[in-house]
């Protein structure tokens, strides 16, 4: 059973949590908020064995947070997964609806039909064990605004024993009567080297490690998703095309990104039968969208000297190269404009279009108003 006291690389989060939960009034919502893959749901898992526990005990130093004693029903319970008091909340839990509409429903938020059955619903009901329920809703910046509304009363007034988590990446993405109700417990990125031999841990290669470690900040959740896909060999080739794409023109790449695009939503799709394709191809396009941008940022520090860590490391000749070509503002420029094109991703642009825009964009150097 994980305890808050085995988070690794969130010191700052921990001990308010340890603060929290030595005092007289405790919160009965909060926000874990910071990057996907960085402990969020670890922590709020934690957090719900030390509240579920029959006999918490405080760990050794007053600062150290308490610890469930692992021994107690609750805890048995809670480490076999079958803890009726415990409720992990995703957009997932439609295939479990009593509704048959929303079992069949290809679910790109976290809908208002979801958060009454599986959240507001069973917060009104007795506890089984006597301690309280937790619920942990994931993914809550996909909480429709419906869903929101609906969960205040929740979130304001919850009955006895009730404590509800929710995990996002920024709490600005939640509404702001929603953000008022709860604790906020923000999470930061993982030390490279601590994500770096994790990902080599799992098997991944080293120098591809080093790579994602650098790529996704310190996540090593996304790190991992990252190395799954795939993707680090088609992530070289895309940077060493960009680099030639300065000295001459590369029909291909905006089909070969096209097609891995698609590839990664039906990897997505398959792996998830209840994800829409739309979300699944807007947020494969996203990926890749944001790999081109690392490679731009990267070669916008190069090109204005100094010495920033790049990302890129194992490709600083083609990095070099594009910041040559290129320019430190330009450089600006197109990642400022992938970040619109990732916009654009959600107002239904047509995506052949889009593609073929952001590949005038890296090739010219100049933004384009689209």
């Amino acid at each position: 059973m994980i305890r808050l006291c085995d988070i690794v690389g969130q010191d700052a989060a921990i001990d308010r949590l340890a603060r929290i939960l030595s005092g007289d009034r405790r919160p009965h919502a909060y926000i874990f908020a910071g990057p996907t893959g960085v402990g969020r749901r670890t922590t709020a898992e934690a957090l719900a064995a030390v509240l579920l526990c029959e006999q918490p005990r405080r760990a050794a130093g007053e600062s150290s947070p308490p610890e469930p004693c692992g021994n107690c029903n609750s805890c048995r319970m809670l480490d076999a997964g079958v803890h009726g008091d415990f409720h992990p909340v995703s957009r997932e839990s439609a295939r479990f609806s009593a509704d048959s509409r929303t079992r069949s429903s290809k679910m790109q938020e976290l809908s208002i039909s979801v958060v009454r059955e599986f959240v507001i619903d069973p917060a009104n009901r007795a506890a089984g064990q006597g301690r309280g329920r937790v619920f942990i809703i994931r993914e809550a910046e996909l909480m429709s605004i419906a869903a929101q509304n609906a969960l205040l009363k929740t979130l304001e007034e919850p009955p006895p024993g009730v404590t509800l988590i929710l995990i996002c990446r920024s709490p600005e993405e939640l509404l702001p009567t929603t953000r008022s109700r709860c604790s906020l417990v923000r999470l930061g990125p993982l030390p490279f080297v601590f994500v770096a031999e994790r990902l080599t841990a799992s098997g991944v290669e080293a120098a591809e490690s080093r790579f994602w470690a650098a790529y996704t900040t310190g996540s090593v959740g996304a790190g991992l998703r990252l190395a799954e896909s795939d993707l680090y060999a088609f992530k070289c080739d895309v940077v060493t095309r960009l680099a030639a794409l300065t000295e001459s023109v590369d029909a291909d790449l905006g089909d070969l990104l096209v097609a891995r695009a698609e590839a990664l939503a039906d990897r997505a799709v398959a792996a998830d039968k209840q994800l829409a394709r739309t979300l699944a191809t807007r947020q494969a396009a996203g990926i890749l969208l944001g790999l081109l941008a690392s490679v731009y940022r990267d070669a916008m520090r190069h090109a204005a000297g100094g010495h920033a860590v790049l990302i890129h490391q194992d490709q600083t000749d083609a990095i070099a190269r594009i910041a040559a070509a290129v320019g430190a503002v330009p450089c600006a420029d197109i990642v400022a404009q992938m970040a619109r094109y990732e916009q654009l991703l959600w107002r239904n642009v047509n995506a052949k279009t889009l593609w073929d825009n952001v590949m005038i964009t890296c090739a010219t150097g100049a933004p384009l108003d689209v």
